[in-house]
């Protein structure tokens, strides 16, 4: 005898399915570690204040993931704090929703880096060189100096992947911070590169997650790390380490929030960025973590005592580069493919 079988109708189903993911809360995604703590005191918390229930994940970057969470019709986040690179290929591929700028504050409140149609610019932070002053009071200046293992013995960390450590090897080979990008374009630059990087590989450890450089150093696992420059800044004021920063050759960038395509909480996701995006509650974050802000109007606002730390700080910045985010969106898969390659052997 054939079984029995009940066929919902077509729009039963149909709701029975979407109901999950329209009824869930809405989720965003950030760094983990110091900096989504300081996140979560001066944005997540408040905005539950407002009446939307919201609850938070960590991840580490890359397109990848974000390609395979919408192409996959995964819609378990709505919005994610993403890397300058992925918020353009991003955009490109159509992977997030575009913004509702109107709703948001509007373009004009922004600094201009920090208008996408797909994206708004949520902090502005530096990739640093730091190392522990209670174990080398009198450290490294340069670049050079953290390849110089003689001088300096020890273990190095970088974070894995090309972006950042490509640049960071040009500068320690002699090339001058402004013609990195000119000399990276090239074969030979980036064959350059890889023959700096090959010399520190007997002395390399990788670090993924933005909270390892600083646990690392106080480990004593390396004498000096690649680092976003917040976390430092966090560790030596919650930890009471003496971690330092050299600000020569580093590299600058604006990490954005996107609402990814296909979110069931749009409309929530557009309040949390109007909410994170005010003045008021940007000029928070560098009283908590040592990175720059976004909106204009909150530079104004921000105590006077925190900006020397800040990479938004004239004399910080004008020992920086900007993190070329054209050059990556054009060369990031092929370029990790190659690291990842060299990495492995």
């Amino acid at each position: 005898m054939r079984p029995y079988v009940f066929v919902l109708p077509t729009a039963i189903l149909a709701a029975a399915i979407a109901t999950p993911a329209a009824a869930r809360d809405l989720t965003v995604v950030s760094w983990g570690g110091a900096y989504q703590q300081v996140e979560k005191e001066i944005y997540f918390d408040p905005f539950r204040t407002t009446g939307i229930p919201m609850r938070e994940d960590t991840w580490d970057g890359g397109i990848g993931v974000l390609r395979a969470k919408v192409e996959g019709g995964d819609s378990s986040w709505d919005v994610v704090e993403a890397e300058a690179e992925s918020l353009a290929l991003g955009c490109e591929e159509g992977l997030f929703e575009l913004l509702n700028w109107d709703a948001i504050g509007g373009r004009d409140a922004y600094l201009p880096a920090a208008v996408n149609d797909c994206g708004v610019g949520s902090v502005i932070y530096s990739y640093v060189l730091a190392y522990d002053g209670a174990r080398l009071p009198d450290g490294p200046r340069s670049w050079a100096d953290f390849w110089d293992v003689k001088k300096f013995p020890g273990k190095r960390a970088m974070r894995q992947g090309p972006k950042t450590n490509l640049e960071i090897a040009l500068m320690a080979d002699g090339v001058a911070p402004a013609d990195v990008y000119k000399v990276l374009a090239t074969p030979k630059g980036v064959d350059r590169a890889f023959r700096k990087l090959d010399e520190l590989k007997p002395n390399l450890i990788w670090w993924a997650a933005g909270a390892q450089p600083p646990q690392m150093l106080a480990s004593g696992e390396v004498a000096m790390t690649t680092a976003y420059n917040g976390r430092i800044a966090a560790a030596n004021d919650a930890d009471k380490k003496d971690f330092r920063i050299v600000w020569n050759g580093s590299l600058f960038t604006i990490d954005s929030w996107v609402i990814l395509k296909g979110s069931p909480n749009v409309d929530a996701a557009t309040k949390f960025l109007a909410f994170v995006g005010k003045p008021e509650n940007q000029a928070k974050l560098p009283t908590k973590i040592t990175y720059g802000v976004t909106n204009k109007a909150a530079t104004p606002l921000i105590p006077a005592q925190y900006l020397p730390g800040l990479p938004t700080n004239p004399a910080n910045m004008s020992q920086a580069i900007e993190l070329n985010a054209e050059f990556w969106l054009e060369n990031i898969d092929s370029l990790t493919e190659r690291f990842n390659t060299w990495a492995a052997k």
